[in-house]
């Protein structure tokens, strides 16, 4: 089977109206995935974004791209894209840049992300998204491990990056600046460059994609990704949203972070859709909403953080009857938005997990629409064989039992896991082990087989004996009318081991108060079993967030530590403890 084929298969998938008809035809067309042969050579630039899109579509948007402080527009269709991207792959050409070279990007939402990475897998280069906040000190790390050959970056950027590659002696062989810096090339020199570019030969298993991850020891990882683990596991990715060709899709996330290659690059470009970017400094929700409302956005994926905001807007004030697909991807989102979402736009979110080592793993499918049960994240991919393993890699079949997220790979890995941690194989032998990928997260299935996602293995609580998800009481306190986010650690407790302790943003219209405190207590006490109460409420102003807007648990944790460890002493009027409350019932207060 031509690669081309297997993309217009996936296509067509997305075009089938009735659910049950594309449920099906889906599962036959991974099943037939699985059992492919295939060419020991794919560049997906040329044969499917060049060879398949631009000779069907070429007049069609690929991109729009719009600035939310400034109002500037810019839109390229897919013959335009394809010409930038060359242009750019001819340019660092000229500086002696081969196939295997590595290519950082940092930079916000901007155009030249979209053409430098087509220009890159088509170049065979190895790309390493970059996130704009990165230091000096954490590229100071990336570059002693996985060197800089050619560096993308806009003019905010160009001081860290100099000052980086000053310190560890590094010598790009090209910089290109988007805008002007000293010692730098103008992005603008593209412009001069032919509009046609020859393909480099890419073996489907060369590495295409490093990214740089870290996990809860130790320091970030390179995480690895081929010709087709990106490209064609996508098309899980692709799939499992339902993005339809012609579709204009928009996914909030920076290009610094898998989810970018996963729902802005791959999964539209891929389907012969139409992706979107907006720059923004600070996240106007209005703003936001009118440029969703302005393009007509029919597929819109984002982080629960955007889904929050957006439900505590005026919806009423936009024009949102273009929606035709409403994803939430990157922690998991309280079922008490999805339902407040689907009251004003009568569209379901939709879930999906995955991890930068992955694509789209387990979600909820188009075909699962109106059969959810909001809090799950659906059920596996039919791209990856998962399964629920407990502490001694042995299989939960038992409904309910909370276990480890584990992908089959004795027999065939999946196409979308990526190949390896790069230089690291300690690492590969601690999560690939007994036939299986091990993922790092726990989830349980139901007595029906939806997946309930329970949160990271180094997230979970553990109090008296008992094991507790900070997901589900996260979801509990956001349903309170006062609570705008919410996050729950285990902290330090000589009698039980951990108490479960709550981070709470609240709306702008509420302050912290002993009165709120009580109610968000008995609140919790309504919903939850006794174990899982918080013990302590602290009140912030915002929660540590990830540039694609999950919330970093581990940073709270730390934080927490180093407070008690320093006796540093926080405002008591915004952390209250449980066991101050004697109005409270006595059958909860031990």
């Amino acid at each position: 089977m031509h690669f081309k084929e297997i993309f217009k298969e996936a296509m067509n998938i997305n075009t089938i109206e009735n659910m049950d008809e594309r449920e099906e035809k889906a599962k036959k067309f991974f099943s037939k995935l699985d059992n492919i042969k295939f060419p020991e050579h794919f560049n997906w630039a040329s044969e499917i974004f060049e060879d398949l899109h631009v000779k069907e579509r070429g007049e069609q948007k690929a991109l729009i791209w719009e600035c939310l402080e400034t109002g500037r527009e810019k839109i390229y269709s897919y013959k335009t894209t394809a010409e930038k991207s060359n242009q750019f792959l001819n340019l660092i050409r000229k500086h002696k840049v081969i196939k295997g070279d590595n290519l950082y990007q940092i930079a916000p939402i901007l155009p030249e992300i979209w053409f430098s990475s087509i220009a890159g897998v088509k170049g065979g280069i190895v790309i390493v998204p970059t996130a704009a906040n990165i230091t000096v000190r954490e590229l100071e790390f990336r570059f002693k491990s996985h060197k800089p050959d050619i560096v993308l970056a806009d003019e905010e950027s160009t001081a860290t990056m100099d000052e980086a590659l000053r310190i560890t002696n590094c010598k790009p062989k090209i910089k290109i600046v988007i805008g002007h810096a000293e010692g730098w090339e103008s992005y603008h020199l593209t412009e001069k460059e032919e509009t046609n570019a020859y393909p480099a030969d890419v073996k489907i298993n060369d590495i295409q994609f490093c990214y740089f991850t870290s996990g809860t020891t130790g320091f970030p990882k390179r995480v690895g990704h081929t010709a087709i683990s990106y490209p064609i596991g996508h098309l899980s990715t692709a799939i499992m949203i339902g993005i339809k060709p012609g579709h204009i899709h928009h996914n909030i996330s920076a290009p610094g972070w898998g989810k970018w290659a996963w729902s802005s690059f791959f999964a539209p470009l891929s389907i012969g859709a139409t992706a979107t970017g907006f720059t923004y400094n600070t996240f106007y929700t209005e703003k936001y909403l009118k440029l969703i409302s302005r393009y007509q956005i029919n597929s819109l994926c984002a982080p629960p953080t955007a889904w929050r905001m957006f439900v505590h807007s005026d919806l009423k004030n936009f024009d949102l009857t273009s929606l035709e697909i409403s994803t939430s991807a990157g922690e998991p989102l309280n079922p008490e938005i999805i339902h407040q979402w689907k009251k004003i736009t009568n569209i379901e979110i939709r879930e999906l997990y995955g991890q930068t080592e992955s694509t789209a793993m387990i979600g909820n499918p188009p075909w699962l629409a109106g059969r959810m049960k909001y809090g799950s994240f659906g059920y596996p991919s039919p791209m990856y064989d998962i399964a629920i393993l407990d502490d001694h890699s042995n299989l939960i079949t038992t409904p309910k039992t909370v276990g480890h997220i584990a992908v089959k790979v004795s027999k065939k890995k999946p196409i979308g896991l990526f190949k390896e941690y790069i230089g690291n194989p300690e690492r590969m032998h601690d999560v690939f082990k007994e036939g299986y990928y091990h993922t790092g997260d726990k989830a349980y299935i139901d007595y029906d087989g939806y997946w309930w996602f329970v949160g990271r293995s180094d997230d979970i609580i553990k109090s008296s004996d008992y094991r507790i998800g900070p997901f589900e009481v996260e979801s509990v306190l956001i349903e309170h009318s006062a609570v705008l986010e919410a996050a729950v650690i285990g902290v330090p407790d000589p009698d039980r081991y951990q108490l479960v302790k709550a981070f709470i943003v609240l709306k702008k219209e509420h302050s912290p108060s002993k009165e709120i405190v009580l109610d968000l207590f008995k609140h919790t006490i309504k919903i939850l079993t006794k174990f899982k109460i918080p013990r302590i409420i602290e009140f912030s102003e915002s929660l540590p967030k990830t540039t694609s807007g999950k919330t970093i648990r581990m940073k709270l944790r730390n934080d927490d530590i180093t407070d008690n460890r320093n006796c540093k002493i926080k405002s008591l009027s915004n952390i209250y403890h449980y066991k101050d409350f004697p109005e409270l019932s006595s059958q909860y207060k031990k």
